[in-house]
């Protein structure tokens, strides 16, 4: 582990969305099943995510997650899975937690399956089930937690910030009552460049930039006074509060660097924001990373790892500078105080980042 951070600033993350089709039917997103087309549909074989998890292992690629559309709708979920972790990548599955059976979830633990998160989108189980389309999925959701954690494999909540949230401090017991032990927000999106769909325009989530700040500033609340194990880092909270403001920005993210988005035609994205891809997965080496410092979004799975893995990369970074003899740019690099902010962020998540 030490070598890789000093080599490559730690493992990188790829989420991959090996199919656009979804059983779900959320007001606030594009992959709904009333708003998708079905002529638009499209999935990867398990040749091609072979294909993807050889890719990864040779680009220090540490984490997959499977995502979609529903990754649980794809056939091939537990091959690719069981692939991924003989190849020494951690397999990740996020999902809408619909189409959980005893057999699947047995399955994916014994393939080797590292981590879940599943989604959630209201303190209330009516409204969540109602904007999922999906009678009776928070019973599975609690069904599959109580399995998982029996098996050793950690589960996340994922709460889209939405106003279906009509208060913040309702969410954690709701949470707990579906034995979940922790949660992550998904920041609200209402437009992407890539291909990905998960956004929209709808009322949930259109937010003017006032309140925008103050949901982010209630979610902080949330975390403070709950107890509530929250990933969310609180810089990276506060980091989206001055994003919002139009204030300098003290962590560029690291998408195109040490995380990635790959969709179902296999074109490699640096994050579900940018507009166009880095490449095909086939020609993806070290000489397509980006790293420019980026802070045009504010999509939770880029901005938070890159104030967590900041302090990994800055590492990796003084490492290569004494190699080359550049010591004044290694201790710049060792007094940058955003080294102990990284820090303090990786000291405030350690369980959930041991769990992962």
């Amino acid at each position: 582990m030490i070598g890789d951070v000093l080599d490559h600033g730690g493992p990188g993350y790829l989420q991959f969305a090996i199919t656009n089709i979804c059983n779900a039917d959320c007001d606030f997103c594009g992959f709904a099943r009333s708003k998708f087309d079905p002529k638009a549909r499209r999935s990867v074989t398990l040749a091609e995510a072979r294909d993807v998890i050889d890719i990864c292992v040779k680009n220090h690629i540490g984490y997959l997650l499977f995502v979609g559309g529903e990754p649980m709708v794809h056939r091939e979920i537990r091959a690719m899975t069981r692939y991924a972790a003989e190849h020494g990548v951690r397999p990740m599955i996020c999902t809408n937690g619909g189409l959980w059976t005893e057999e699947n979830m047995r399955g994916l633990t014994d393939d080797g399956l590292s981590s879940v998160i599943m989604s959630i989108d209201a303190h209330d189980l009516a409204k969540h089930e109602k904007n999922r389309g999906l009678p009776d999925v928070c019973r599975k959701i609690k069904r599959a937690n109580e399995f998982f954690q029996s098996a050793g494999v950690q589960t996340t909540a994922s709460v889209t910030a939405s106003r279906l949230i009509e208060d913040y401090a309702k969410l954690p017991p709701f949470l707990e009552s579906l034995g979940f032990r922790s949660c992550t927000f998904s920041y609200p999106l209402t437009t992407l460049g890539s291909s990905y769909l998960s956004f929209s325009d709808s009322g949930l989530v259109n937010y003017n930039r006032e309140e925008l700040i103050e949901v982010f500033e209630k979610i902080k609340r949330m975390k403070r006074d709950s107890r509530f194990p929250v990933v969310n880092p609180s810089e990276s909270l506060t980091e989206m509060q001055r994003h919002l403001h139009g204030e300098r920005e003290r962590f560029g993210c690291l998408g195109g660097h040490k995380y990635f988005y790959l969709d179902w035609n296999l074109n490699l994205y640096r994050c579900h924001f940018w507009e166009t891809p880095m490449c095909s997965i086939y020609d993806f080496d070290a000489s397509k990373l980006i790293r420019d410092g980026c802070t045009r979004c504010m999509i939770d799975c880029y901005r938070d790892p890159s104030v967590l893995q900041f302090i990994a990369v800055n590492a990796s970074d003084t490492w290569h500078n004494i190699k080359r003899g550049k010591f004044l740019a290694a201790a710049k690099n060792v007094l940058d105080r955003r080294n102990a902010t990284s820090l303090r962020a990786v000291w405030e998540e350690r369980k959930w980042i041991g769990g992962v």
